[in-house]
């Protein structure tokens, strides 16, 4: 008997088409919209990049993560070489954002909003792979702390500005372009780096810009494969920054050894290291004893590319999660026409444009720096929003994966990277307690920071859920009593005030009644709890043009 007619045992139906090749900044009218809000005039710039995250850095990421980075302590012949090798991918993906921009484009003075335009750019880089943000935010942040000492700004500078990616492992001279790495915690401080042990020993003249010896170790080295890093130490002065390069002047490899790679839950791309300092030639950075300051100038900007990023995964997780629910039908109806899904996919666009309004007003704030206003709230909203943006990431991406059913847990998606790479945003560079702390740090010491934050609020800006809001936060600022252990609770709710202001500052009523209804009314506490009066098929329209 033929059994032949058997073998094919159904038809493959009710999927979802591929996403590849989508231009994810003209699909994207929220970020058009707020870049343009912020002053970016860079549409072509934005749709190009749009373009290449959409297809060929999507690609790249997923190979990139596929082939973890290598390290290679020795060569054959028993040489040390401290050596990481990356997949060509990974090398794609950098040398396309330093050649864009990614780096180098808010420190050009001739740039307006060069940091608004550059978000943007960031915003679709990290959308396709955001392992490789590490290294090119910390480059980009270096400049800042460099700036504080002329003559080692006036050498590196230009190489980190150049817009040339060079990944090869040689002296810095023999180099067009650099890339800038930091190591800051070590084993028994963590963020505590006040407890680090590791000393800098003056090679002759001690102070600013002069030469030291660095011997100790860091627990967590970020992209050990840069040209140099930014680094703490013990003086005799207490802790200070310095600059340590991978090889010294006369071109031999310095005393760095990166000991072992780390094991990471998400962030797979990227290398990130434990290593040793065995005498490594370093540079002083700014005052001596006052390290801590002097490298904040480079961890606000981290802070910043921290919201960045986490705003960059949520925005994709419901890129993907309302493209699969616009074709997926369950009981012959597509997934995005059920009424409980519109409520699920419309909370989150509505967190997806939060996080984007609040992250595009601090780039604006940065490239206004100059002025008191705008400079006193980058110094608040830094930790606000880097603390609840980050916080909302993991959630939020869960519960886009979980409108995807059993498809969003499977590794041939986004999702799951999407997830993994979530929570390293809101632990690196200060986890949630140390935000809030921060936030009131500068409060209590800022002065004319609490100032500038409720003249932000307006108010209320007509809104009486809004004002409400903003009466309830003075209260609570009012009392000092415990106010450590309320601290996050306040950072909530300036992080929501700040959202619910600038979304009705915009003009969209239908964005700004629904977040605030949801968010500062009988909304729930988790998503898909929309109140009744929403327009979700509108929220759902916006959010996947």
């Amino acid at each position: 008997m033929n059994f032949s007619q058997y073998a094919e045992t159904h038809e493959v139906t009710n999927q979802v088409p591929p996403l590849e090749g989508s231009n994810l900044y003209l699909r994207d009218r929220s970020l058009q919209e707020w870049l343009r809000r912020y002053g970016s005039n860079a549409e072509t710039e934005l749709e190009h990049y749009g373009t290449l995250a959409g297809g060929p850095l999507m690609s790249a990421g997923f190979l990139a993560n596929e082939n973890k980075p290598v390290f290679k302590s020795h060569d054959r012949y028993g040489h040390r070489i401290d050596l990481v090798e990356f997949h060509p991918a990974y090398h794609q993906l950098m040398r396309t954002a330093i050649e864009h921009g990614l780096v180098a484009m808010p420190w050009d003075s001739s740039r307006e909003s060069g940091h608004v335009t550059r978000a943007g750019l960031y915003y679709l880089h990290a959308q396709a792979e955001i392992g490789s943000g590490c290294p090119l935010t910390m480059t980009f942040a270096s400049v800042p702390a460099l700036r504080l000492q002329p003559e080692l700004a006036g050498l590196w500078q230009p190489k980190i500005l150049s817009r040339q990616y060079d990944p090869r492992n040689v002296p810095m001279s023999e180099k067009a372009g650099v890339t800038i790495g930091m190591a800051m915690t070590e084993k028994q401080g963590g963020t505590d780096v006040r407890a680090n042990t590791t000393r800098a020993y003056p090679v002759s003249t001690p102070g600013r810009g002069q030469a030291y010896e660095l011997v100790g170790h860091k627990w967590f080295c970020s992209a050990p494969m840069c040209d140099a890093f930014l680094t703490l130490a013990q003086t005799d002065k207490g802790l200070t920054c310095f600059l340590l390069p991978r090889h010294r002047p006369d071109g031999e490899r310095n005393q760095f050894y990166i000991q072992r790679l780390k094991n990471k839950l998400g962030n797979w791309s990227n290398a990130s290291s434990e290593v040793e300092f065995r005498g490594a030639l370093a540079w002083m950075v700014g005052e001596e004893g006052r390290g801590v300051p002097t490298i904040i100038e480079m961890v606000a900007m981290t802070r910043f590319d921290c919201m960045l990023g986490s705003s960059a995964l949520m925005r994709q997780a419901l890129t993907q999660a309302v493209h699969h629910c616009s074709y997926r039908k369950v009981g012959g109806q597509l997934l995005s026409d059920q009424p409980l899904m519109q409520n699920v996919l419309a909370d989150l666009a509505l967190e997806s444009e939060a996080a984007l309004a609040l992250t595009l007003r601090m780039g604006h704030a940065l490239d206004h720096a100059h002025d008191e206003h705008e400079h006193k709230f980058a110094r608040l909203v830094t930790a606000v929003g880097k603390y609840w943006i980050c916080k909302r990431a993991p959630a939020m991406i869960n519960e886009a994966a979980e409108c995807m059913g059993g498809a969003g847990y499977i590794e041939d998606t986004i999702l799951p990277r999407l997830y993994r790479e979530a929570p390293v945003n809101s632990i690196w560079e200060g986890s949630g307690n140390v935000q809030c702390l921060d936030v009131l740090r500068a409060l209590a010491k800022e002065p004319g920071v609490i100032e500038v934050f409720f003249d932000e609020l307006d108010g209320g800006h007509g809104d009486t859920r809004l004002a409400a809001l903003v009466d309830r936060l003075r209260r609570n600022l009012d009392d000092h009593d415990a106010l450590a252990y309320r601290a996050r609770q306040i950072a909530q709710d300036m992080a929501l005030a700040l959202q619910a202001r600038l979304l009705l500052a915009s003009g969209n009523t239908l964005v700004a009644e629904a977040f605030i209804a949801s968010r500062l009314g009988e909304g729930g506490r988790v998503y898909g709890t929309l109140p009744r009066g929403i327009d979700a098929p509108a929220l759902i329209a916006r959010a996947w043009v």
